[in-house]
């Protein structure tokens, strides 16, 4: 950064994948550097549409994605019914909370949800006008660190951590 200044960092990060927050983010903001976190809805999982009857096929990425396996998508159900719930409360969707989250967590912080559906496209940009309140933020992010996420991110970790 010294040498050659940089805008903006790209990189996965949801209130399914927290690790930036504890290296990036604090320099990040010290050196005045954007982030825009790819993947905020965790691959479409945080939307609520996943289900452990959701089959991908085989030219589907999320086919290889070990959180995906019917049992880790069922174990990692509470984080999605935790987005309902505040949704609920809200009158927005689960990947509007998940969005909104985000979008209030710093202004330098702008993710790029990915989509192919202009309906899915029009729900994304609503979760601009949902208004979190600094201790529904606290309430979110203390529920959700209580969930154990199961599964790996991608198939190479998983090979990584189980042999297989």
């Amino acid at each position: 950064h010294a040498v050659q200044p940089v805008a903006a960092l790209q990189s996965e990060y949801s209130l399914w994948y927290r690790t930036p927050e504890r290296d990036v983010l604090p320099v990040l903001e010290e050196l005045g550097i954007g982030f825009v976190p790819f993947s905020p809805l965790g691959k479409g999982f945080l939307t609520g549409a996943v289900t452990t009857e959701t089959r991908f096929g085989a030219d589907d990425f999320r086919s290889t994605v070990p959180r995906f396996a019917p049992e880790n998508v069922a174990a990692n159900q509470a984080l999605v019914d935790l987005l309902a719930r505040f949704a609920a409360a809200h009158g927005a969707t689960p990947a509007q909370v998940a969005l909104a989250w985000l979008l209030m967590k710093r202004p330098w912080i702008v993710p790029i949800p990915g989509t192919t559906k202009l309906r899915r496209l029009q729900e994304n940009l609503g979760a601009a006008s949902v208004a979190l309140s600094a201790d529904d933020l606290r309430e979110l992010e203390e529920a959700s660190a209580r969930i154990e996420i199961q599964g790996a991110r991608y198939p190479e970790f998983h090979e990584r951590l189980t042999g297989r």
